[in-house]
């Protein structure tokens, strides 16, 4: 765990299984959020016109898919009402099934053209891994370069990173936008920094402000933190953020084997969890609560030590 307080650039590290500071860490799901950032960059550039505007607007080979006719807006915030069972327990599952696809090498476009419509558009937040591989897959077409070329362009080469960024790619080429950015555990901080700071750095705005703003700011019943009939969990949603139950500005991005980077703007602070969490399928679910309180109870210790 590494914990940034950034009024005095101090960072505290706890390692296990010999992992150091210098060591990549594949982001999972975490890198849902660096996706994000960089759609919104997309936008302000005038790349992607707008979130209102339909996924196949874009990418016109997935009409007649579960994406057709889709806002980007509803893919950005989990609401695309395609079908997917998220469900690692279960050996048949969309995402595992998925999972052995992309362990094959072949293409996450193919795979996500398959899923189908299970519920209007914007009325229900599910969390549908694919629906970031299809933004992912936008970003490419509107931008005409790679995740990897634009991301380390628009945000790498700008936020001091100390290592290099890479992303596991598919047969065609395509990075697995899904969760597959790897980078140091101090990186991760920086871009924890970078998003606590609503998308500057040292002066510069990176990412736009408006947009980091919209990212965590949930806008409609659907997305609210609490228990809903409309959404399979009791979290938050913003544009691939999650906002935890209680919250006064705290956001997080998360990866399925419990790595979190945490932000709380007010106390200003920034803790990067990196974890190969074995026993994730059991705990998965019940973990999300009690992290987010050891990290404000960390925040808090931090800040009355200060």
């Amino acid at each position: 765990m590494l914990c940034s307080s950034f009024d005095t650039t101090q960072f505290y590290m706890n390692t296990t299984n010999n992992f150091t500071a210098a060591d990549h860490h594949i982001s999972w799901s975490m890198s849902k959020s660096v996706i994000s950032a960089l759609i919104g960059i997309a936008v302000q550039e005038g790349k992607i016109k707008s979130i209102e505007q339909t996924v196949t607007e874009y990418l016109p080979d997935f009409a007649n898919t579960g994406y057709e006719g889709v806002r980007i807006k509803d893919v950005l915030q989990m609401s695309s009402g395609v079908g997917f069972n998220e469900d690692y327990g279960d050996f048949y599952s969309d995402i595992n099934v998925m999972g052995r696809y992309f362990a094959l090498g072949m293409p996450m476009r193919d795979f996500a053209k398959r899923l189908k419509r299970a519920r209007p558009p914007g009325t229900y937040n599910l969390y549908v891994s694919i629906d970031t591989q299809v933004l992912g897959m936008i970003l490419v077409q509107a931008t005409g370069k790679s995740i990897t070329d634009y991301m380390n362009e628009k945000i790498w080469s700008k936020v001091g990173a100390e290592s290099e960024a890479y992303w596991i790619i598919d047969k065609a080429g395509m990075e697995f936008a899904i969760g597959g950015l790897n980078v140091t555990a101090r990186d991760y901080a920086k871009l924890g920094q970078l998003f606590l700071d609503s998308g500057r750095w040292q002066g510069n705005q990176i990412v736009p402000e408006d947009w980091m703003r919209a990212s965590v700011t949930p806008d409609a019943p659907h997305l609210m933190p609490g228990k809903r009939a409309s959404a399979d969990h009791e979290e938050g949603y913003g544009f691939q953020w999650w906002i935890p139950y209680g919250s006064k500005d705290e956001f997080n991005a998360q990866g399925i084997y419990t790595q979190f980077i945490y932000v709380d703007p007010d106390m200003d602070m920034v803790i990067v969890k990196l974890s190969s969490n074995y026993y994730f399928k059991n705990d998965h679910g019940l973990f999300h609560d009690i992290e987010i309180e050891l990290y404000r109870k960390i925040v808090e210790q931090l800040k009355a030590n200060q």
